[in-house]
């Protein structure tokens, strides 16, 4: 099971992620939860990151909440395992902006 991220693992993981340079995580309203909306060039750029992303998600065990829409797909990332935050979350969040950055180009 998973463990919910504490107050120092916040600090340390989760804080860069909401102050990124080439565009931010934020906090979901109400919930443990963080959040970010991709826009891509096209649909086909699109769905190329959200089979990539879905790919490594199923060999994590760990899978994201999103919306598409044609070139936009907003992604929500939390644990129900701990019911918020955990360094799934982060891990996935790193390779999310990975897989973006690469299909951006």
């Amino acid at each position: 099971m998973a463990r919910r991220l504490s107050a120092e693992d916040r600090a340390q993981t989760l804080a860069p992620l909401l102050s990124a340079e080439h565009g931010a995580w934020a906090l979901v309203d109400g919930r443990d939860a963080i959040k970010k909306t991709f826009v891509f060039a096209d649909f086909n750029r699109a769905f190329a990151f959200m089979a990539s992303v879905a790919l490594s998600a199923e060999k994590m065990d760990h899978h994201p909440e999103w919306f598409n829409v044609y070139n936009r797909v907003e992604v929500t990332l939390s644990t129900h395992d701990c019911q918020g935050l955990s360094a799934r979350d982060i891990a996935l969040a790193a390779h999310i902006d990975a897989a973006a950055t690469s299909l951006s180009k």
